[in-house]
């Protein structure tokens, strides 16, 4: 487990990431977490007396990483940019996205499908399993989880398939 004090620091004309509230982490600590990784994964832990589990580190480019703080762990936290902070981290191995049951069945009729969905990481995954979730009907649900496995049978990610939604509407 990682240990430091630092300050929370905000994005300010970052394209996607402007306004982003966040913590970074150097290269030399990213690697202790994560020996030669460049690839966002997550981490747990502690901020301040805040337990935090699955919240991915984001690569930078340059070896170092950023940890993204969202408006609920800042709430949480009744931190802004600027405030001190103490993180205590470390690779959340535990960490496993939940394929739902009604996704799962259609797994079971489209296996190509899940070969390809569980070689995806994790992160990724989550993509899709949120997007799933997060449908308000019984009928959003089901396109989604449609889109998903067609998506997901042409070999594309997440980002492919909304793409290719858009293109259609």
């Amino acid at each position: 487990m990682q240990t430091f004090d630092t300050i929370i620091l905000q994005f300010g004309e970052q394209g996607e990431k402007t306004g982003w509230r966040y913590v970074h982490i150097d290269a030399e600590m990213a690697n202790e977490l994560k020996l030669n990784n460049k690839k966002s994964f997550r981490v747990k832990g502690m901020l301040d007396a805040l337990p935090i589990n699955g919240i991915a580190l984001m690569p930078m480019g340059d070896g170092s990483f950023i940890l993204p703080l969202k408006a609920d762990i800042r709430r949480a936290l009744r931190k802004d940019a600027g405030a001190a902070l103490t993180v205590s981290i470390e690779e959340d191995l535990d960490y496993k996205v939940e394929i739902p049951e009604d996704l799962q069945e259609c797994f079971d009729f489209e296996p190509e499908a899940l070969n390809y969905f569980n070689s995806l990481p994790k992160s990724h995954r989550d993509y899709f399993i949120k997007r799933i979730n997060s449908a308000k009907t019984n009928e959003t649900r089901a396109k989604r989880i449609v889109n998903t496995i067609n998506a997901l049978l042409n070999k594309w990610g997440y980002g492919e398939m909304i793409r290719d939604m858009k293109g259609k509407s």
